[in-house]
Order: structure tokens, then sequence, then C-alpha cells
């Protein structure tokens, strides 16, 4: 059976050290943060970049983008990128 969106969320949160989260909640700051330490997109950790900045680079960093341009990344991850997150970081 497929995975849902949160389903595919909470893996990815606990792949990078973060609490499963019972609500249905897009990634955090911090969380999005934590992501991008572990696919290794370099971020200033005292200064967080954009929510969309993150998420593209995190997209960029496994392939699911040409770069980290913000503008194709506005959006929280839809269900077939948090596929992609959860096996990039499943088979680090």
């Amino acid at each position: 059976m497929t995975q849902t969106v949160d389903e595919l969320r909470n893996k990815i949160r606990e792949a990078v050290g973060r609490y499963e989260r019972v609500e249905s909640t897009a990634f955090t700051k911090e969380a999005l943060a934590a992501i991008c330490t572990r696919v290794g997109y370099d971020i200033d950790t005292n200064d967080l970049p954009s929510k969309p900045q993150m998420r593209a680079g995190i997209l960029w960093k496994i392939g699911e983008l040409d770069d980290d341009n913000p503008e194709q990344a506005g959006r929280p991850f839809r269900k077939a990128e948090l596929e992609a997150i959860a096996d990039a970081l499943q088979n680090e």
C-alpha cells in the first residue's frame, strides 16, 4: 500500500532526527533545515533561508531540480517529491 503524504512527512522527519507529528502539517523551517543538512545543501543555520529556498535546495541536491532556484519551489512538497526525498534519505 502506498504511503500518505502525512506518513511520508513523518518518515522524513524521523530520518533527520525530528519528531513525528500527529496532525497534518507542512515542514517547519527547522525541519527543512535538518533535511538540508542531511542531503548536503549548505545553509546558515543561524540565519535560515526562506522555505522556498530550502525546498529548492533539497530538491536540487536529490536531483529533482536543475538548480536551487526558489521560484521553482514556492509551494509545499508534492507527494512525488516527498517520495523522492524519503528515498534519498533512506539510501544514504
